[in-house]
């Protein structure tokens, strides 16, 4: 989505949000419109910190300028997250080489070699089990990616 398509669809979100019309977004709309999109309560210190990171006049509402650069940044993190979550999965999927869904020890010791890095099998064992967090002697998607991120 381009830039100006989501500036328009945010504009409509905050018109939405604001539901006295009064031009701007008070912490307790902000607090409902973020259960009614995420189905959970965000706890009310949480909404005052998020208002105050975008409120940039002081004035303890977000007007709609303030708003729109506040989802605009927050969309920005989400479609990071999800570049990072892309590039796990393509990564998992090249150790992953026997279909079965988990890294075992000898498709780590595989593509370990592609890579140069020449490990015996009780090497790659061990390089598992360090993250193996449900003790079944392979890595899952979930453990790789806390690997990954260690």
């Amino acid at each position: 989505m381009s830039m100006v398509a989501a500036s328009g669809e945010l504009r409509r979100v905050f018109a939405a949000f604001d539901q006295d019309d009064d031009g701007k977004i008070s912490a307790g709309e902000l607090r409902l419109c973020m259960k009614a999109a995420t189905g959970e309560d965000m706890p009310a210190d949480d909404v005052r910190a998020l208002m105050a990171s975008a409120d940039a006049d002081g004035d303890g509402l977000l007007d709609e300028e303030e708003f729109v650069r506040l989802a605009a940044e927050v969309l920005e993190a989400d479609e990071e997250e999800e570049d990072r979550r892309r590039w796990l999965r393509e990564a998992f999927g090249m150790y992953e080489m026997e279909g079965s869904g988990c890294i075992t020890a000898l498709s780590l010791k595989l593509m370990l070699a592609k890579l140069g890095a020449h490990r015996d099998i009780a090497e790659c064992q061990a390089m598992i089990c360090r993250f193996d967090l449900d003790g079944d002697g392979v890595l899952s998607f979930r453990e790789f990616e806390t690997m990954m991120m260690a």
